[in-house]
């Protein structure tokens, strides 16, 4: 739909130009934009085909529209006064630019400084010899990179004689050279599409997929009659072959046979364009057996999505889980071994369900239209509040202040709730570890991910399942195997230690994700500090007076009680507000950035500049929630090996603070095939150089040696 500003000019021009037969008398030229007619000869014989050119010259900072104006752009028009003897064929227009309007957060198609629109005459077999007049008068809309639209028009012509020879004009180089200008009709390499699932009423999703080895990748749709192609292009995947997704509107209730528009890229270096024309596969179950991949990558992507939920487990979020878990092997050790692999069937069985409502919440957002990505449940105040408030109370439960009972028994730590107390401990573990598994990602995992997060929804859930069998596999494979559980100590006096000693890193977790409320509640996070201590005095109570304690339990109960309910209501609701914070911390804030180093914040603007500068340039993909960035990657990147070479190199440091999901990072993250953080980009100093992306867990020598390869 076009802006207001687009149907305000629409309108003017209109009223400005008049009917075809009125406009040999009409002179108007806009101020800012010139235009005038060339012939590719100025004789011709009967039957020549000669080639017109309407030249638009445009001042600087104005442009003028491709033939498909894009969000928001007019197309130039001609409209020709000929001879009986000849007759004009259809534009044939230059490969335009994609232009991107930040106030209106619109891309249109056009064509700065000076463009050549072609169009071919054919002169009659009956022609006779003499001089004809060649007139058109063109018209088209001119906007300044500010937003200011102003319609202009102007009648052209030019003198073109009939005679038994041809003779090239002056102006034929200049046609020639504008038809290099025009898209290619070969294409590098093959180039596919397919349906990828509805995402609103009469809108589907496109995804086109081409096997060239190009950077820069971009789909410039030709106007279509009965379907409107989206000007964005989201970028599944920028190395080859190259996967690049659309949005498509059905206008008749009937969905496009055939797409065409034209492929851009650089290749080598230079700019190609080909016209395409692409037939999308019917089959919306998947995206296509090209847009997926063969079947070997599909599989090969199901792998990687496995290796990377395997490797979560040594991740620093899962780190407490972890330690659980090897306690409940312990206790599992002298049980019987049908029970041990029923509590590791169920602990897996609890990782698969979260991990299933994880990718219900993902498929849930994409269908909302929104943009979806790994760990977004962090973007949530009120899913930060409740789950330090049950990390903390799992920290205190290992203390021994108070006992999480399951039909009438005790269970000491959440370990043993997994191993001697039943099933529905060991389905919790699970959970629990699947909720302290999202702000961490691995390798293998982000581009597994990024790849799944534009599939239609039994992709997602397919994905999602195998890495959780990833994730549950090791624990799996220790159940079901008993022999393996001779290496570990042997139950004794220690585990109630160890169990104690479990309590401090997941009260180090709790004190972690206490920090993270501080982007939505900024100073008042502190009365979130002292709701932890109000349940924490109310589990106190409950374990000293109710399940140690042998009289007034009632009145233990009813203080409790009181305790949790005021803070819930005088501290959440009334202090905190934390169904609508109104206190965030700033976002894309600095304060994440590397040590030793002027970082910057990171924006399209800003990587275009330094590009254009000449600097290599770092960007740092990064979230006050991801353990992965902040344990692995912001380490590697403040190391004095990297400081040095980034000061050796003058190199543009960029951050960009994911904490919040703005979508603009978001996708910037989907355009190098990542679901979310971290991500670490270097650019070369060498603008034809491809983007040198790195693994999820860096080390300061790959930075450096990526830097390095930058500065050639």
């Amino acid at each position: 739909m076009l802006p207001v500003r687009g149907i305000l000019c629409l309108l003017l021009l209109t009223w400005l130009v008049p009917a075809s037969a009125q406009f040999p008398s009409f002179q108007r030229t806009a101020r800012n934009t010139t235009a005038r007619l060339i012939l590719s000869h100025e004789i011709a014989k009967p039957g020549d085909t000669v080639l017109a050119g309407i030249e638009l010259t445009m001042d600087e900072g104005w442009h003028t529209y491709w033939e498909n104006g894009g969000d928001s752009g007019i197309p130039t028009t001609i409209h020709w006064d000929l001879p009986p003897t000849l007759s004009a064929g259809a534009i044939q227009w230059p490969v335009p630019e994609a232009f991107v309007d930040k106030e209106l957060g619109s891309k249109t198609f056009v064509y700065h400084d000076r463009a050549v629109l072609v169009v071919p005459l054919t002169v009659s077999s009956s022609a006779s010899a003499g001089s004809v007049e060649v007139k058109a008068l063109a018209k088209w809309l001119e906007c300044k990179i500010d937003g200011l639209c102003i319609p202009g028009s102007n009648v052209v012509s030019a003198t073109l004689t009939v005679g038994t020879k041809s003779k090239p004009s002056a102006e034929s180089a200049t046609l020639a050279e504008a038809e290099k200008r025009l898209p290619s009709k070969t294409l590098t390499g093959t180039a596919t599409a397919g349906w990828a699932g509805e995402i609103g009423p009469k809108m589907r999703r496109l995804v086109i997929e081409w096997s060239a080895a190009v950077t820069n990748a971009d789909f410039f749709p030709y106007a279509e009659t009965n379907a409107t192609v989206s000007a964005t292009t989201q970028v599944v995947s920028a190395r080859s072959p190259v996967q690049l997704a659309k949005v498509v509107e059905s206008a008749a209730g009937a969905w496009p046979k055939e797409i065409r528009g034209i492929l851009v890229a650089t290749e080598n270096g230079a700019t190609v364009a080909s016209e395409v024309t692409l037939v999308p596969a019917d089959d919306r179950s998947t995206v296509s057996t090209q847009a997926a991949g063969s079947d070997k990558s599909f599989a090969l992507w199901l792998v990687y999505a496995f290796i990377g939920g395997l490797i979560l487990n040594i991740m620093p979020c899962v780190l407490p889980v972890i330690a659980l878990k090897i306690l409940g092997f312990v206790q599992q050790s002298r049980e019987e071994p049908r029970r041990v692999r029923t509590l590791g069937v169920m602990y897996t069985f609890g990782v698969v369900v979260s991990f299933l409502v994880l990718a219900g919440i993902v498929i849930a957002i994409k269908a909302a239209g929104q943009k979806a990505g790994w760990g977004i449940q962090f973007s949530n105040p009120q899913f930060l509040v409740l789950l330090t408030v049950i990390v903390t109370l799992v920290a205190l439960n290992l203390f021994g202040v108070f006992e999480i009972t399951l039909g009438g028994k005790a269970m000491t730590s959440a370990s043993e709730a997994a191993s001697r107390h039943g099933t529905a401990g060991a389905f919790m573990n699970g959970v629990l570890a699947t909720i302290l598994t999202t702000p961490c990602t691995a390798p293998f995992l982000g581009a597994a991910l990024g790849f799944a997060f534009v599939q239609p929804a039994p992709v997602i859930v397919l994905f999602f399942v195998t890495i959780a069998l990833g994730l549950a596999f090791p624990y799996l494979l220790l159940s079901w195997n008993p022999r393996l559980l001779k290496f570990l100590p042997k139950p004794g006096a220690w585990m109630e230690r160890f169990k104690v000693a479990m309590g401090f890193p997941m009260l180090a977790t709790a004190v972690w994700l206490l920090s993270l409320t501080e982007s939505f509640f900024g100073r008042d996070t502190w009365w979130l500090g002292l709701l932890l201590v109000i349940i924490a005095t109310a589990a106190w109570i409950f374990g000293t007076f109710v399940q140690r304690g042998a009289s007034r339990r009632g009145i233990a109960i009813g203080l409790a009680l009181v305790l949790i309910l005021f803070g819930g209501w005088w501290v959440l609701e009334q202090k905190l507000a934390w169904r609508s914070p109104k206190s965030a911390a700033t976002e894309n804030s600095l304060a994440l950035a590397p040590k030793g180093y002027d970082w910057k914040r990171w924006s399209i603007d800003a990587v275009e500049k330094g590009r254009g500068q000449g600097r290599p340039i770092i960007v740092d993909f990064t979230a006050r929630w991801c353990a992965t960035c902040n344990a692995i990657v912001k380490p590697a990147l403040a190391a004095d090996s990297v400081t040095a070479k980034l000061k050796e190199l003058n190199a543009l440091a960029l951050l960009a603070d994911y904490t919040r999901f703005p979508p603009e990072i978001g996708a910037e993250l989907e355009k190098f095939g990542r679901a979310g953080v971290p991500l670490v980009l270097v650019y070369p100093r060498d603008t034809s150089k491809p983007t040198i992306v790195l693994p999820e867990a860096i080390t300061s020598g790959m930075v450096v040696n990526a830097l390095t390869e930058a500065a050639k």
